[in-house]
């Protein structure tokens, strides 16, 4: 059953605040084999401008799509997720994440689609920190693999 097109613009009230701490942001530097030093030693990252350690760019999928799930889970919207495949991540950044920030996302779905039998799902996530500065906006593209007939 195809997903229902209604749901494009609808957003989902913001996550509660994650806490971005620096031995996470060193677990998942080393996890992608990311030695920059400004993912683990405050000193470098001051040297490069910033107040503490910052996080590698991809940091934030974990976060957004984190928020994403209250997208994926809404029963109203009619989302198989045991045929989901991840289809395509992208970032924009207004300024890196760093340790010590307090995020919360917001998710929107920004559109949906049938192409060939699949449900092709895109969904928004805008990070913000305390203040309410949008720190990232995370694009994630998600594919809905149509059941196989015969």
């Amino acid at each position: 059953m195809p997903l229902d097109k209604s749901f494009i613009g609808r957003s989902y009230p913001p996550t509660p605040p994650y806490e971005v701490g620096r031995e996470k942001i060193r677990e998942f530097a080393e996890a992608i084999g990311d030695a920059n030093p400004v993912y683990t030693d405050a000193d470098a990252a001051k040297e490069h401008g910033h107040p503490d350690v910052i996080a590698p760019p991809t940091f934030a999928f974990a976060i957004t799509f984190k928020a994403a799930e209250e997208v994926i889970h809404d029963p109203a919207l009619g989302l198989d997720y045991s045929r989901v495949v991840h289809g395509d991540q992208k970032f924009a950044y207004a300024r890196p994440v760093r340790a010590g920030d307090r995020l919360s996302v917001t998710s929107t779905i920004e559109a949906i689609k049938s192409l060939a039998g699949n449900d092709i799902i895109d969904i928004r996530g805008d990070v913000h920190d305390e203040s309410g500065e949008l720190v990232v906006t995370a694009y994630t593209k998600l594919v809905a693999r149509g059941e196989e007939e015969g």
